[in-house]
């Protein structure tokens, strides 16, 4: 990498007018990359990537802004960044293509194409909104328990694919009943092999319980407006905090159409003259809540799910028949959900979930 002495500009004082800097950010160590007002690069360095040689460096420039990519790091860099009283830009990763689609692509070039776009025009960096520490530390409880989740999983279709391999079959049952017991069909031999990986699942099944009683109590203690949510039945602790923490702010949507764009569920768009091909969802936005909402969509229309204007509706769907009609009113429910959802949580109103077949009904009267 090119570097500029900061000692042979110091008599300069470069940092002199409005700045911008771009920001690569590195597991190790981040690239940046600093322009005066003309566009000019006045120093290019690297910094270590831990909060006290961040702080070291940045405390020292006069309030700038400073660009950089959604990443493991740009959580708590932002907020340190912004606490420094510097204009913060996180870009979205996936939308800036003159550095994702680029073939001439490392950390000096990445920082210097951050800084020029910054200084441009920041909404060619599809700036993204980081959450608060602090729903980003109570999102940790669940993210761990989602990986929890996806260990039991591991470990339960290894133990059922261990014996069938053997000729012989595990009981059919739910993950959360899966137990020692359900191996006494088994051989003597069998039972002993998977006696420790049994045990191993019944431990996370204790720890993902108790994951579940601290995101109950966190919802109930922190985040009371998770009761308006958890009106609509298939929305239980988890979707609801969940929800309520990725958003956090619920007036940063100016209609509560947007939520459903927000976590990724409407189909994309690409229209050119006259050709408006069906594309399917975008799967932007947070994984993790889209996958909750289907869950919550699965259940509503499932045999458990009660009698509602979203459930009519998704059946209808599914009911049209066609390839993957199923799957199509899932994710359109899953969608719908996420709008009603939001609509409950700003609006505070109790949920009615045959609103709209009652009105139907008193019009035909």
């Amino acid at each position: 990498m090119q570097k500029i002495s900061t000692m042979r500009r110091a008599a300069k004082n470069i940092f002199r007018g409005q700045l911008t800097i771009g920001l690569d950010l590195g597991d190790r160590s981040n690239a940046y990359c600093v322009l005066d007002e003309a566009g000019e690069i006045l120093l290019e360095q690297k910094v270590a990537a831990t909060p006290e040689a961040m702080r070291r460096v940045f405390e020292k420039m006069p309030q700038c802004r400073i660009a950089m990519e959604t990443g493991t790091h740009s959580p708590w860099v932002s907020r340190l960044l912004a606490a420094l009283g510097h204009e913060v830009i996180v870009a979205h990763a996936q939308k800036v293509r003159l550095i994702t689609k680029s073939r001439r692509k490392d950390d000096r070039l990445d920082a210097r194409t951050l800084a020029r776009l910054a200084r441009i025009d920041p909404a060619l960096l599809s700036p993204i909104q980081h959450r608060s520490a602090q729903a980003q530390l109570h999102l940790t409880e669940i993210r761990a328990r989602a990986g929890l989740v996806s260990a039991r999983t591991a470990l339960v279709n290894a133990a059922r694919g261990l014996v069938k391999s053997t000729g012989e079959r595990l009981r059919t049952c739910h993950t959360q009943q899966f137990r020692r017991e359900i191996t006494s069909g088994l051989s003597a031999g069998l039972r002993e092999a998977l006696e420790p990986l049994l045990r191993e699942v019944e431990s996370l099944n204790e720890r993902i319980q108790e994951y579940d009683r601290r995101i109950a109590r966190l919802a109930k203690e922190r985040y009371p407006e998770t009761a308006l949510l958890k009106q609509v039945k298939g929305v239980g602790d988890l979707i609801a905090t969940t929800y309520v923490l990725t958003i956090e702010d619920p007036q940063r949507f100016r209609k509560s159409r947007d939520a459903g764009c927000f976590v990724g569920l409407q189909p994309g768009r690409r229209n050119s003259g006259e050709s408006e091909p069906q594309m399917h969802i975008s799967k932007e936005g947070d994984e993790y809540l889209r996958a909750l909402l289907v869950q919550g969509a699965h259940y509503i229309l499932g045999p458990f799910g009660e009698d509602s204007d979203l459930r009519r509706w998704g059946q209808k769907l599914a009911a049209r028949g066609g390839k993957n009609a199923k799957k199509r009113a899932v994710v359109a429910v899953a969608r719908k959900l996420a709008v009603l959802l939001h609509r409950l949580w700003v609006s505070g109103e109790v949920y009615e979930p045959l609103r709209n077949s009652q009105k139907a009904m008193n019009a035909a009267a």
